[in-house]
């Protein structure tokens, strides 16, 4: 398992808390606050795109 540096939990509404992080080779990870071993991994591009999706509304059931 990669080294990642995950950020503090973003929490929405009810109990959906998700945690952002990156390594130093450039991944970007999502994943369930309390599951960092489950994580989904992608280029930070990748994921930049869907938190700006997310804050725009586009995928606000993902939260």
């Amino acid at each position: 398992m990669p080294h990642v540096n995950w950020e503090p939990p973003y929490c929405g509404e009810g109990n959906s808390c998700y945690r952002l992080g990156t390594d130093d080779q450039g991944n970007s990870y999502i994943a369930i606050s309390g599951e960092e071993d489950r994580y989904l991994t992608d280029s930070r591009e990748a994921l930049r795109n869907l938190i700006r999706d997310i804050k725009a509304g586009k995928a606000d059931h993902l939260l």
